[in-house]
């Protein structure tokens, strides 16, 4: 099995990009409020947690994620396919409701956390995986 090659500006934008499109799906005028309240909670986020370290786990989280996507779109230009923008969002989109928002369908409701903390979560991992598709399949094209 051939290794596609790793692009790391499209990873480092790609990054940058769930980053983006996180902040404003969990902003205070977007989905943070409802999603923040279907936990049960009602004090500030960061009370009694270390911010530092959130931010920088989600920031790998979102390498990981990158380098990962990163892998697939280059096997689908590896396989003779014609990759751009919009090749990878689909291919984010797609492993966005595929993995991300499936595998998270079970461990959401068992968690007694509800289907509407679900539905928060699981649009912005399918949201942010399509935008950072669409970024390394521009990059990489």
């Amino acid at each position: 099995m051939t290794l596609p090659a790793i692009n790391l500006l499209a990873v480092l934008l790609a990054t940058v990009a769930a980053f983006v499109v996180g902040f404003i799906w969990f902003g205070p005028k977007t989905f943070f409020p409802i999603w923040w309240r279907s936990l049960g909670k009602d004090g500030d986020p960061g009370d009694g947690g270390n911010m530092g370290v959130v931010f920088g786990l989600t920031i790998l989280g979102s390498v990981v994620q990158a380098i990962a996507l990163s892998f697939v779109i280059g096997w689908v230009q590896l396989a003779g396919n014609d990759v751009t923008w919009f090749t990878g969002a689909i291919v984010g989109l797609i492993i966005g409701i595929g993995i991300a928002a499936a595998s998270s369908l079970g461990h959401r409701l068992f968690a007694g956390q509800g289907f509407v903390v679900w539905l928060i979560e699981a649009g912005g991992d399918i949201a942010a995986l399509t935008v950072m598709g669409a970024v390394i399949g521009a990059v990489i094209s």
